[in-house]
């Protein structure tokens, strides 16, 4: 059996394990991270990001609820585990502050804030994958665009810190920055993805920003996801916000080769799923046994689906049904423990595991939220053609 067979028949094999129970205060699930080093699985804890401008954090084996951050009037866009520490979260706020905290302590304060710049608005970030450097994206304020760097070490053990910037880059984009991934194993690696389209990979080992830019990659649309892949994670790819997906080898900068391994303008158009649709892209994913990028999408009705990324183009290798009742926004799978964490704008979290049942099998209906709320979240056009006159 390949590599990509066994992942199928993983995938095949999913189920509902657990599924969280809704809140007072229902909210769309943006993004999930779960912490990784943890002594026990019992200990292991989920922070998801909701677009009441919240961190909420569950116990990853049974979903249950354990606390909320906040930071009002401000609102937390994203949230990411230290790598090395499982008790810090990360989160990046609209008031110009990364704001971290310790779920070890009953407090709700920050036990460190990263300051930004009188003008900083954050609405993305990322940790680098030795825990030492912080990179955060801002709106684009007049005609300023900043990518901001502090040193993430710090002791946590005290009272509340504010730290300064290390640095910016304030060249490479002229719009605002919507994502930042830092290279899985290059502490000094880290990609950019913005609303002008362009994706953007940096080596801020270098001494300023011109020598940094490794490389530009243009998407012609405004971006929604980035990640990196391939072996020794030489490749990165792209979603947009009009659903579609660009794919490049940094390994072929220096050859006469090509760097575009696919692009493709609408992926709705293209992926064909027998009496169903494709109607939106959440993320991606790269399986390093398998060689294989695979990418997560859905219906506006709550169905995943998961798709296999070739040179060929995009082909679905599984349907997730009968958990969602609305677009899915995140999601966090943990391909070593076999587990996928989903959350969506029915305010679910659901936990799958191969062979899972589920107690209760009841679907929840569709959450209605105010649509005020709606202004900064990603909105998904569930029409194949709507866009297209």
């Amino acid at each position: 059996m390949s590599a990509l067979e066994k992942i199928e028949e993983q995938l095949a094999r999913l189920r509902i394990a657990k599924r969280s129970v809704l809140r007072e205060e229902p909210a769309y699930l943006l993004d999930i991270d779960v912490s990784r080093s943890a002594p026990s699985e019992s200990s292991r804890c989920v922070a998801v990001s909701c677009s009441n401008q919240s961190i909420r954090l569950y116990n990853r084996e049974t979903l249950n609820f354990l606390r909320e951050y906040s930071s009002r009037p401000g609102m937390l866009n994203g949230v990411r585990f230290a790598r090395t520490c499982d008790s810090l979260v990360f989160s990046a706020c609209s008031d110009g502050t990364i704001k971290c905290w310790d779920i070890r302590l009953a407090t709700q304060k920050a036990v460190q804030v990263f300051s930004g710049y009188p003008s900083n608005v954050f609405i993305s970030f990322d940790i680098n994958c030795s825990d030492l450097i912080i990179c955060a994206g801002t709106e684009k304020v007049e005609k300023d665009t900043f990518l901001v760097f502090w040193d993430a070490r710090g002791n946590t053990d005290c009272a509340s810190t504010t730290k300064e910037p290390l640095g910016v880059y304030s060249e490479s984009h002229n719009d605002d920055v919507t994502k930042i991934c830092f290279h899985p194993v290059k502490p000094s690696w880290v990609v950019s993805g913005s609303t002008d389209g362009l994706v953007n990979v940096f080596d801020i080992n270098k001494d300023n920003e011109d020598d940094a830019l490794i490389s530009t990659c243009n998407s012609d649309s405004s971006i929604s996801f980035i990640g990196w892949s391939g072996k020794g994670y030489e490749q990165i790819y792209c979603m947009t916000h009009d659903e579609g997906f660009c794919w490049w080898d940094l390994a072929q900068l220096d050859t006469e080769e090509p760097i575009t391994l696919l692009r493709i303008l609408d992926v709705r158009d293209t992926v064909c799923i027998e009496n169903d649709s494709l109607n939106y892209l959440v993320g991606g994913v790269y399986h390093e046994k398998a060689d294989k990028l695979f990418l997560i999408g859905g219906t506006s009705t709550g169905k995943i689906h998961l798709l296999s990324c070739g040179a060929d183009g995009l082909s679905l290798v599984g349907t997730l049904c009968g958990g969602h009742s609305a677009t899915v926004r995140s999601f966090c799978w943990n391909l070593a423990d076999e587990l996928l964490l989903t959350g969506g704008e029915d305010a679910q979290l659901l936990l799958w595991r191969p062979g899972a049942v589920e107690r209760s099998l009841t679907k929840k209906e569709t959450m209605k939220i105010a649509s005020s709320v709606q202004k900064r979240v990603r909105v998904h056009n569930s029409s194949l053609k709507s866009r297209k006159k």
